[in-house]
Order: structure tokens, then C-alpha cells, then sequence
């Protein structure tokens, strides 16, 4: 091809349309790259694993980043996402405070151990980022009075990871409209369907596997020995060092749909009577209403008033007598969230700079219900609570459990 022809061909090339796919532009249910959510997420253990699942399926986000203090975890996120979007667009990380530094980052989702979540939330919420934050929220009640302020003051988007308020069939959702919209009548009872607290971590040691920051895992708890219990293992969840227990872990989720069902999203119980062998049979948390909420049941959420029982779990809704379940809702019930899957739900509210249904004052309030319960458990007395000052009431014994020591340099 002489001079001529190969300049006769680049113009008509140059001249010619390019086709660019609808889909690229936000068309054809697509969204536009320069749309979508920048978003970063720390953990890919179990919960996390699902997250990465779940936003890697949205076209509404684009990772650009992963941390873990697990290498083999991080890179294998890292890959996985390189994968989905084509090329190397997702940086992997050790330690969440860079990664936070990014200008470019607009989210960042927190599936880590429990006791993280307020230091990242609250690092988070300073850089700039809108925050989704697994549940149970905090590690003590201070932490979680933290996050609200944080989120709060640096005007931050925040999704508490309680998503039997958004999916599992609706179950819980329906059962809190109905028993808001006046359907069991007056509510007396609520009994909750979760595990029991925490013991102290008590595991031998065993060899730090290569690639894992063990020292970074433990974070503001004092050196323990590692047990791959923690990591890879996920049964942390077993010691009060990390967490509370399956009373707090499964509790952020149904004392959560209780609080909503009772309308108490930014209040809590005023009294706290643990089991005594006597008179009191099972963990009792008493409301200024006089709505006792009992710890133990078959069921996750089992709802009784003065004209009837709703009965929620992950599958089932029930009621006595069961024509309390009519739908649809009339005009004078109570309608919440319905149909709004729980990332959807916090995606929608980072464009709108709305609340969402587990807002972080949601998310603090069901945490510190756990925490009062296992406070309780550990004096083995009963606490009298006051949920506007958020402290107990002249007993300095209990409320040196609103916080505890952090190692250095952790603190919130």
C-alpha cells in the first residue's frame, strides 16, 4: 500500500460511525461506567465471600479494590474480580487505611470479625465513603454511639447488614407491618429465638499460616495465641474477645425485627432481667411500654398480643388465628420496606443521599439490645437502662461494660 491509498483508508476509517454498545451508554437496563458506584470491600471470608457474589452481579458498582489481611483471600477476591470486569482493574490490599486514602473510592462494604466494625466504619466515614457494615454492629455500646456520630458528621450513607429487613420471602417485614398496623392488637410479649452469650477465648495455639497478619487480625484485642478456629475457620463468633456470641450474632438479626415491629428503631428496653433460677426463667429485656422480650423460643420472632400471635422465620410466616395474615394492606396499616433487595436498598440511598431501611442509628440501637443482654448475663443482676443518656441507671459497676481497652494504636 503506497502513501496515498494508506491515507485515503485512515480517513474513511476515521469518518466512518462507531458502534458502541447500548448498554455501555445506560441503555438497555445497563448503566453507564461514569454512573456506577466505585467500591472497595475488606474481608471475603464466609459473609464476605457472599458479598463479593452479590455486587460482582450488580452493573451498578465497579470494584476497584479488595483488603484482607489474609493473602490468600485478597488475591483470590482480587482475581475474581479482575475476571468479572476484564483486566486489572481491582487493586488488592493489606491494611484497610490505605486503601481508604483512594480519591477515586466512592463505597466500601466491611465483612470482617465484629470486633473491626467500628474502627473501619469510623475510618470509612472520615475518608468520605458510604459504608455497608455486617452486623452485629459494634463490639460495645460506646463503639456503636461512634459510628452514629461519625456517619452522622461526615454526612455518610450506611447499610447495617440486617437483611431480614429487605429479603428472606418478606417474612418479617410483613410481620412487623401487621403488628404496627394493629393487627395482634396490643402487643404484650415478644420471644426471640437466638443462642447464648460468649465465652472468654480459651483455644491452643497453633502455627500462623503464611500469608495471614495475625497480629493485624486480632486488632485492638490484646494478643492471643492464633487457632485456625478464628481464620480460616469462622467460629469467632464463639468469644466475647471478637464478638457476642450467638445471642448477638443471630440476635442483630431477630431483636432487630423486633425493634422495628415495636417501632422502637431509636429507643431500647429500660430493664434487663437475667435468668436466676427462680423467678426468672429466661433473659428478660423490659420496655417503658410494658412489651417484655423474652431470650429462648422455637421460633426467630414469634410476636404476642391481645388478639392474636404472628410467628416470623426465614421460612415462614404464621399467625393465630391465621386470618390476621390477609393481604393486601389497607390504607390505614403500616407499610415498610417491601420488594427492595438490601444492596439495592443502599445503593438507591448513595444516589438519593437517603437513609436506608438499617441506617447506622437502626443498626447501633438492635447492637446495643445484645449488648445489654450479655452485660446482663455477666453481672447475673438485674440493670435498669436508660436508652436516651444511653447508660444504666447510678450502677458504675454495668457501665464500665459500655466500652473496653483497645490495643495501640486501634481506637474509635
Amino acid at each position: 500500500m503506497n502513501r496515498r491509498d494508506f491515507l485515503k483508508c485512515a480517513g474513511a476509517a476515521a469518518s466512518a460511525p462507531i458502534v458502541v454498545p447500548g448498554r455501555v451508554l445506560g441503555r438497555d437496563g445497563g448503566v453507564a461506567p461514569s454512573n456506577r458506584i466505585t467500591l472497595a470491600q475488606i474481608g471475603f471470608g464466609w459473609i464476605g465471600g457472599s458479598h463479593l457474589n452479590g455486587f460482582l452481579h450488580n452493573d451498578r458498582v465497579q470494584f476497584i479494590a479488595a483488603c484482607d489481611c489474609f493473602e490468600e483471600r485478597r488475591l483470590m477476591a482480587q482475581q475474581r474480580i479482575d475476571d468479572k470486569f476484564g483486566g486489572k482493574v481491582c487493586k488488592a490490599y493489606r491494611d484497610f487505611r490505605v486503601m481508604l486514602e483512594r480519591s477515586d473510592l466512592d463505597a466500601v462494604v466491611i465483612a470482617v470479625p465484629d470486633h473491626w466494625h467500628a474502627i473501619m466504619a469510623v475510618t470509612a466515614a472520615e475518608a468520605g465513603k458510604d459504608i455497608y457494615c455486617e452486623k452485629p454492629m459494634s463490639l460495645t455500646i460506646h463503639e456503636g454511639r461512634a459510628m452514629v456520630n461519625a456517619v452522622r458528621r461526615y454526612d455518610r450513607v450506611f447499610q447495617t447488614g440486617s437483611q431480614q429487613r429487605s429479603e428472606y420471602g418478606g417474612h418479617f417485614i410483613r410481620a412487623a407491618e401487621f403488628t404496627r398496623s394493629g393487627r395482634i392488637g396490643e402487643v404484650k410479649t415478644i420471644h426471640i429465638g437466638v443462642g447464648g452469650p460468649p465465652r472468654p477465648y480459651d483455644m491452643p495455639p497453633e502455627p500462623i499460616p503464611e500469608g495471614l497478619d495475625w497480629d493485624l487480625w486480632l486488632g485492638q484485642v490484646p494478643k492471643l495465641p492464633y487457632n485456625s478456629i478464628c481464620c480460616p475457620d469462622v467460629n469467632w463468633r464463639a468469644f466475647q474477645e471478637f464478638c457476642g456470641g450467638g445471642f448477638a450474632d443471630m440476635g442483630a438479626h431477630h431483636f432487630d425485627i423486633a425493634q422495628w415491629a415495636m417501632d422502637c428503631d431509636h429507643s431500647g428496653p429500660v430493664e434487663i432481667f437475667p435468668p436466676d433460677g427462680e423467678d426468672v426463667e429466661r433473659l428478660t429485656l423490659r420496655y417503658a411500654n410494658g412489651v417484655e422480650m423474652i431470650h429462648g423460643g422455637g421460633v426467630d420472632c414469634d410476636i404476642q398480643g391481645t388478639e392474636g400471635r404472628i410467628m416470623a422465620a426465614r421460612g415462614y410466616l404464621k399467625a393465630e388465628p391465621a386470618s390476621l395474615l390477609k393481604e393486601p394492606l389497607g390504607p390505614g396499616d403500616v407499610h415498610l420496606n417491601r420488594n427492595r433487595g438490601h444492596r439495592d436498598d443502599w445503593l438507591d440511598c448513595i444516589h438519593s443521599r437517603g437513609r436506608p431501611v438499617a441506617d447506622v442509628e437502626v443498626g447501633h440501637r438492635t447492637a446495643t439490645v445484645c449488648h445489654l443482654g450479655n452485660i446482663a448475663f455477666r453481672l447475673r443482676r438485674p440493670l435498669q437502662w436508660d436508652p436516651d443518656e444511653e447508660h444504666f441507671v447510678k450502677d458504675e459497676e454495668a457501665n464500665r461494660f459500655l466500652t473496653r481497652p483497645k490495643r495501640s494504636p486501634w481506637r474509635v
